[in-house]
């Protein structure tokens, strides 16, 4: 891997583990604006919870060594909570600077997979032998 590449990966990575590790402990303790945010979208206030969980379980998972396997689901449940709070935004009609925090933590998503580097990628090899 290319230093280059490296550097990219580590600034959206932590840049991402950040957004999604702020954003986790909010909805984890329900602060009042968060769940009138989450009640208005059409959602329960316990959902906060749940997202807030997996979200802070996700950032451990894409930061640690090893454990590959998990660390594509971590991506794969960020791509999913990320997307779909872009389309519940949309659907919502509400203004960009309320669908631009789940866009860019999107994007950090996205850019942060495609530059992880090959010990932190799953090989075709390890997913034949079911590792």
């Amino acid at each position: 891997m290319s230093k280059r590449n490296s550097i990219i990966y580590w600034v959206f990575t932590l840049w991402l583990a950040l957004g999604m590790l702020s954003t986790g402990i909010v909805q984890v303790f329900k602060l009042k604006a968060k769940v009138d945010f989450i009640t208005q979208l059409g959602y329960p206030d316990y959902f906060l919870t749940l997202l807030g969980v997996w979200k802070i379980l996700g950032v451990i998972a894409v930061l640690i060594p090893k454990f590959k396997l998990l660390k594509e689901w971590a991506y794969a449940g960020f791509f999913f909570a990320m997307s779909g709070a872009v389309v519940s935004h949309l659907a919502a009609s509400d203004p960009v600077n309320e669908i631009f925090p789940s866009v860019l933590l999107l994007a950090l998503t996205i850019i942060s997979w495609y530059f992880r580097p090959p010990d932190r990628k799953l090989s075709t090899v390890q997913l034949k032998s079911g590792i």
